[in-house]
């Protein structure tokens, strides 16, 4: 018996879904493609019917992870009432919740090391994720490309720092400099 119309879809889309989850919290190296399979409730048997190899599903991935940190930071701003809308979103993405749960995290954090020694594809697709990054930064928080640039690296670098350590009170202290740093940028 065939499968319905759209099955092929839904599985690559639950693949795709598995393996953003798990490269945003464990990165790309460590993750093989039988945990992403196991993840997506597949055998790993199947995966190459769906990708020709996992630099074309990291790809995949990345865009899927921004879609999803855009889509979600976007929800977050339109729930602002105050102006500016930036400032939800700021204090969102430095929050202790986006910080440890990383598994639903933006990607950007997690994977920006290893993307910069993974394959052109995959970089060339990451860059075009981060420039709709900025943009939607840039665009949220009213201000042009360059500051809104300098608004995402503030961000993820202070995301990323506040997740490399193991002393609470100093991840902390990360978080609450990032988000002030960050208000101060779109002041000017």
């Amino acid at each position: 018996m065939p499968y319905p119309e759209g099955h092929k879809l839904k599985v690559r889309g639950k693949i795709i879904e598995s393996a953003a989850q798990a490269f945003r919290t464990n990165g790309i190296r460590d993750i093989s493609v039988p945990f992403i399979m196991k993840g997506a409730g597949l055998t790993h048997g199947g995966f190459y019917a769906h990708f020709d190899n996992k630099e074309q599903l990291v790809a995949e991935a990345c865009r899927y992870a921004i879609n999803d940190t855009i889509s979600f930071l976007q929800e977050v701003a339109d729930q602002e009432n105050a102006a500016p809308k930036i400032n939800a979103v700021i204090d969102y993405y430095l929050s202790s919740y986006h910080r440890d749960k990383t598994e639903m995290g933006c990607i950007l954090p997690a994977l920006s090391s290893e993307i910069a020694r993974s394959s052109d594809e995959v970089r060339q697709v990451f860059t075009h994720e981060l420039e709709r990054m900025i943009d939607f930064i840039s665009k949220v928080a009213k201000v042009d490309t360059a500051i809104g640039s300098a608004l995402l690296s503030t961000m993820v670098g202070t995301l990323v720092l506040a997740r490399s350590v193991n002393d609470s009170k100093l991840s902390d202290s990360f978080l609450a400099a990032g988000k002030q740093h960050a208000k101060e940028l779109i002041k000017t």
